[in-house]
């Protein structure tokens, strides 16, 4: 994702209580969150950025051991057709993930909407929701990823803070791989990205 980079980069379960208290659903947002970005070709590693924005919505507020649905909907974005002289074939095997927000219990995710990005799947390991998506996004084309929602339980009283995941090019948040053609052989540009700031995307406040 070198090229897209450099151009364009550019959760059901019940809760056994007296008293359930579902979260009311709450609107989507539009932010933007900024990835610091690594390329690796030839030898050579390219540094770049991405923005990318993002709607999404968390309630404002739960009770403790209530329900509440995180969801994140990456918008439509571009890849470029052409990098200088180069030509972009494709960028495939696309790993978009975002951490289960502290002070929550994980419950069930799912996957909606999306297109131009192959076959897309959802795990959850470890605390990380990671979005997997086979590709491949032809150069010159947009696409969009899918939206994932979390479906949570809200845990003691506090906040739920929704942020995105990464910490550095070996801890990333966000990899792809694209092919260039460089003269009559084409060449694969493994990228790591990390969100950099990395701040509270959504906020909800546990009573």
């Amino acid at each position: 994702m070198k090229p897209t980079s450099r151009r364009a980069l550019s959760i059901a379960a019940l809760v056994t209580l007296p008293l359930v208290l579902l979260a009311p659903p709450a609107s989507a947002v539009p932010v933007t969150v900024n990835y610091a970005c690594q390329a690796t070709a030839l030898g050579t590693t390219y540094p770049a950025t991405l923005t990318q924005p993002l709607d999404v919505s968390a309630p404002a507020s739960v009770a403790a051991g209530g329900a509440l649905s995180v969801v994140i909907d990456p918008q439509p974005a571009s890849i470029p057709a052409t990098v200088g002289t180069y030509t972009l074939k494709r960028v495939q095997n696309l790993t978009f993930k975002v951490p289960i927000p502290a002070n929550s219990t994980y419950v069930s995710s799912s996957l909606s909407g999306g297109s131009g990005v192959g076959t897309t799947n959802l795990t959850v390991s470890g605390g990380v929701a990671s979005l997997t998506a086979a590709g491949p996004v032809v150069g010159g084309s947009t696409f969009e990823l899918p939206t994932i929602t979390l479906n949570l339980t809200a845990n003691a009283p506090g906040t739920i803070d929704t942020s995105l995941y990464g910490t550095s090019f070996s801890d990333p948040g966000l990899t792809a791989t694209g092919v260039v053609r460089v003269l009559f052989v084409d060449v694969t540009v493994p990228a790591a990205c990390y969100p950099s700031p990395n701040p509270a995307i959504t906020t909800t406040i546990v009573t």
